[in-house]
């Protein structure tokens, strides 16, 4: 059954992919007047995140930005797709970065680094980062159930010299590659909510006490990480930019889940800026004032 639904889906992804932007903006427009005011995609749940991160916003501001969220959200889709046949020098006009000597210094420290990024703008097409860097990059992923499409993504990650690795894969990949002495970079989209059961930490996102993904945190700790920060900004439709911000250097030295807290600072200082461009879908704050039947461990 999954090789049969990959065979029927991924004609349609390719063709979707070698469409000029021009004309992948058009059928996005489309989808946004299907999903936004026919199907009304996760509207409830976005609509309430919304109101839990910008209260000091009157429910119209909060409406225009949710309408622009719908619009970007669309857009990132077949962005997502575009990459399956994207060439180099494409994607090297349309996502930018503004400091990467930030990053490279860091390299020269000697020490692999943790690279800790939100679903925010093109976090998709960070990948990018992969051709100027000399660290061998990976990417911390959930596998696909589907194993043809989770093949598909690898393989589109491979392209950008981006390796895939599930968490549960983390340490051992890490570790291994300690031991053969090759530097790696490994990024972290960490912002959404863990299952509050088994949260080690509950910290405030946006004024609400909210159960936290500190795993990154940990391997940076255990593994001996430097901590680097990515902030995505979009700049136009199809263009976009990230700047690096310097975290720690000494994570062994800083007290358990101030990296973490420092991290969702970071976060909510990018969401700020521009709300719009955040994943709104997910339900970030599902968790909240629970904190008490799932003390930290």
């Amino acid at each position: 059954m999954q090789l049969l639904l990959f065979i029927f889906l991924y004609p349609f992804l390719w063709l979707i992919s070698i469409l000029p932007f021009r004309v992948l903006y058009f059928f996005s427009d489309c989808v946004y007047v299907l999903v936004y005011y026919i199907i009304g995609y996760r509207k409830k749940t976005v609509r309430e995140n919304l109101e839990i991160a910008l209260p000091h916003l009157s429910k119209q501001e909060r409406h225009v930005i949710e309408k622009k969220f719908y619009h970007h959200f669309c857009d990132s889709f077949f962005e997502m797709i575009k990459t399956m046949t994207i060439s180099d020098s494409e994607i090297e006009k349309r996502f930018t970065f503004t400091n990467l000597e930030v990053y490279l210094d860091m390299e020269k420290r000697g020490k692999s680094i943790a690279l800790f990024c939100a679903h925010y703008s093109s976090y998709e097409w960070l990948i990018s980062m992969n051709r100027k860097i000399n660290f061998k990059g990976y990417a911390i992923y959930k596998r696909i159930r589907n194993k043809y499409f989770d093949k598909l993504v690898r393989d589109i990650r491979a392209r950008f010299q981006a390796h895939l690795i599930d968490t549960k894969e983390t340490i051992n990949v890490i570790h291994e590659n300690q031991k053969n002495d090759i530097k790696g970079v490994y990024g972290f989209a960490s912002d959404q909510s863990p299952k509050a059961s088994k949260a080690f930490h509950w910290g405030e996102f946006f004024g609400v006490n909210v159960p936290m993904h500190t795993g990154a945190e940990m391997i940076a700790k255990r593994m001996d990480l430097n901590v680097i920060f990515v902030k995505g900004e979009k700049i136009k439709r199809g263009y976009y930019q990230a700047t690096f911000v310097e975290m720690v250097d000494n994570p062994k030295e800083v007290p358990n889940y101030q990296i973490s807290d420092m991290f969702l600072r970071l976060v909510e200082q990018q969401i700020l800026e521009a709300p719009e461009y955040y994943l709104w879908t997910h339900k970030r704050w599902k968790f909240r004032g629970q904190s008490q039947l799932h003390p930290t461990k």
